[in-house]
């Protein structure tokens, strides 16, 4: 099977490392992918948000399968362009990743289909923005209604805050959602769809806030884990019965079926198991830990959502270990971002027993040496017997590479390690 992957991070790379060991998966395709994918698939230049250009390639190289990574490329219509062009695609329409395209319409989904979430409100104006937050009081939800890549929403307790983030966004042209804060540990949940059939992975966990403690801006993901022993038993089943099955009989009920990854972002509350958004893409940096403990060869579950038959396929298998994943962030990150530092250790990182490296924001410079060339740089996997072990190997892992004035989370899963611990 040749497969091609559209998009660039730290999600791709892991999508392309699973495909790699994949023994059907016979060549690799990535539009443009970025050094670390480069070491495991063709590059080609190109437009990722292009559908016409995207498809063109996809033709151009045989491909059996094309895979969207990003939500951009998806809410594009690049999906669309894809399976005009005759070629099975792992990714949901336009249409259908307005899911995330737009948080107001994700809600209008979740009214219609009974999904438990956060009640919203949304803002068109200074004055629909100010009864909002003061109906609600805080802690203060504001969310950008479109995609913001991780980092269009604020929490926060204080009112001025919250105000200025809504004022920013209308300035912007943009639409606000208001939501009720929700309380209690927050589970990713990625399920398989194929417009009728959900398929759901094993649970992460992520950590939004830029440093330790759960301290600073929001940001994509700064590491995450998996398995969560701390889950309730029978979440993901729950999940499934409440909020991705609906979710996907509605789409299809608008004849809008949604084909790929649907992104269940969940809150544990004092009340029962609520949504806090959708996403219509594997997560990052989730997928990095789930992906590690995927036994079941990925191509052909991509293939049968793509081609509508994920029914027929023997249940996945998962491996018992755990899998810890840490992000080194450039300087400046989630603000003012530096570029072009030079990175040093991979290769010694990927040494480490157990660990492997994914690059996000990596570019080669002129003499082709590996820089930093976005927020997220790159991230080690550590995978171990336990979380303990994963995050230890993760972290040994990081402590190779050099970036000057990079910074991580040193807290990553530390908590549910010290428990595992006693």
């Amino acid at each position: 099977m040749k497969v091609l992957i559209v998009g660039s991070g730290a999600r791709e790379h892991a999508l392309a490392r699973s495909l790699h060991l994949d023994p059907s998966v016979t060549e690799l395709h990535a539009v443009p992918g970025n050094p670390g994918i480069g070491a495991l698939a063709t590059l080609h230049q190109g437009d990722a948000n292009d559908g016409a250009a995207v498809a063109a390639l996809a033709r151009e190289v045989g491909a059996d399968l094309v895979v969207v990574g990003p939500e951009a490329p998806l809410v594009a219509g690049v999906a669309d362009a894809v399976r005009e062009a005759g070629i099975p695609c792992f990714g949901p329409s336009g249409q259908a990743a307005m899911l995330e395209g737009s948080k107001a319409f994700a809600k209008e989904i979740m009214a219609a289909a009974n999904v438990p979430t956060a009640a919203p409100r949304v803002c068109t104006d200074a004055a629909s923005l100010a009864a909002a937050l003061g109906e609600f009081g805080a802690p203060y939800v504001v969310k950008d209604d479109g995609l913001a890549a991780g980092k269009g929403v604020v929490v926060t307790d204080s009112l001025l805050e919250a105000t200025a983030h809504g004022d920013a966004i209308l300035g912007a042209g943009g639409t606000i959602v208001v939501e009720e804060y929700l309380d209690g540990p927050e589970v990713s949940l990625f399920c398989i769809c194929d417009g009728e059939t959900v398929v759901p992975l094993q649970p992460a966990q992520d950590f939004k806030r830029a440093y330790d403690g759960d301290e600073g801006l929001n940001t994509g993901g700064m590491g995450a884990y998996s398995p969560l022993p701390w889950a309730p038993e029978g979440l993901v089943q729950e999940v499934v019965r409440t909020v991705a099955q609906p979710t996907v009989d509605e789409m299809a009920r608008r004849g809008t079926p949604f084909q790929g990854v649907l992104y269940c972002g969940l809150a544990l509350t004092s009340k029962g198991l609520r949504v806090v958004e959708f996403n219509a893409r594997f997560g990052d940096p989730e997928t990095q830990s789930v992906l590690a403990r995927l036994e079941t060869p990925l191509a052909g579950v991509l293939l049968a959502a793509a081609e509508g038959r994920l029914a027929e396929l023997p249940p996945l298998t998962w491996s018992d270990n755990a899998a810890v994943t840490v992000v080194l962030a450039a300087h400046g990150y989630p603000e003012d971002v530096r570029s072009g530092d030079p990175i040093t250790g991979t290769a010694q990182a990927e040494e480490v027993a157990g660990a492997h490296v994914l690059h996000a924001g990596t570019a080669l410079d002129s003499d082709g040496a590996l820089v930093a060339s976005g927020g997220r740089v790159l991230c080690t996997v550590g995978v171990g017997a336990n979380l303990s072990e994963a995050r230890v190997t993760a972290y040994k892992a990081l402590g190779r590479i050099g970036l000057a004035g990079s910074h991580h989370r040193s807290d990553i899963a530390l908590a549910v390690a010290e428990a595992e611990q006693g």
